[in-house]
């Protein structure tokens, strides 16, 4: 007679209880892990957020792959890949306000919601932006709270952010975001015109003094951020 240990027993119940968790599991080991990211409350929280329930009925099946997924109204969740190395190089701590421009379906939002004190996110495209803000309270994530708007003017009722992350892709970061990032603060980005002529994804710090350092980490191909 086999004993399991207790990890693994630990494990067969979540995976009982929870039919994607070993498809999480894989997702984080494959996709995430062997590329390089290694902060463990990122991993932790690209393991525990159901990423099949923020896609469309009937796409759960791929929730999980290695690639983004059309939400509908023109929009996509991204690469989970993609969703953790971005929120690694966000460096959350779990004292900050984060600002998010472009909720989506609401995943990444779910994923930050885990590292930080409170998300503040905005969504342009009115059906999304009103999906998004049930699902995400009906799932528990009490500690995101959303508007929709244009994301290119931010939100300075609430700034400024220790964080400041973008799902979607403007020709240049807007001047509203950078002067709400606060000093000592970080904003991760992907920049450029159009997902054909090229973007980056850029990491943006304010130094204490106010000083506006830029850096890009790679290639990427983002849905464009829409200035309404």
């Amino acid at each position: 007679m086999t004993i399991a240990s207790p990890a693994a027993a630990i494990f067969l119940f979540l995976s009982a209880a929870d039919p994607y968790q070993a498809q999480r599991e894989t997702m984080v080991r494959q996709q995430i892990e062997a590329r390089g990211v290694r902060r463990a409350e990122v991993l932790a929280a690209m393991r525990a957020v159901p990423r099949h329930l923020f896609v469309p009925p009937g796409m759960e099946a791929q929730a999980y792959r290695d690639h983004p997924l059309a939400i509908g109204e023109g929009q996509t969740i991204s690469q989970p890949y993609i969703v953790a190395l971005m929120t690694e190089l966000l460096d959350p701590q779990p004292e900050h306000r984060v600002l998010e421009i472009g909720t989506g379906s609401g995943y990444q939002a779910a994923v930050l919601a885990k590292l930080v004190k409170t998300v503040y996110s905005i969504e342009i495209v009115e059906p999304l932006g009103r999906q998004a803000a049930k699902r995400l309270p009906a799932l528990g994530y009490k500690n995101v709270e959303l508007r929709i708007g244009n994301g290119y003017a931010g939100w300075p009722e609430q700034a400024p952010f220790d964080r400041i992350i973008l799902t979607a892709a403007p020709p240049k970061v807007p001047q509203a975001l950078i002067d709400q990032l606060k000093a000592g603060g970080k904003l991760v980005a992907p920049v450029g015109e159009s997902a054909l002529r090229g973007q980056d994804l850029i990491v943006m710090e304010k130094s204490r003094a106010g000083k506006i350092t830029t850096r890009s980490v790679l290639p990427v191909a983002f849905v464009p951020m829409v200035d309404r």
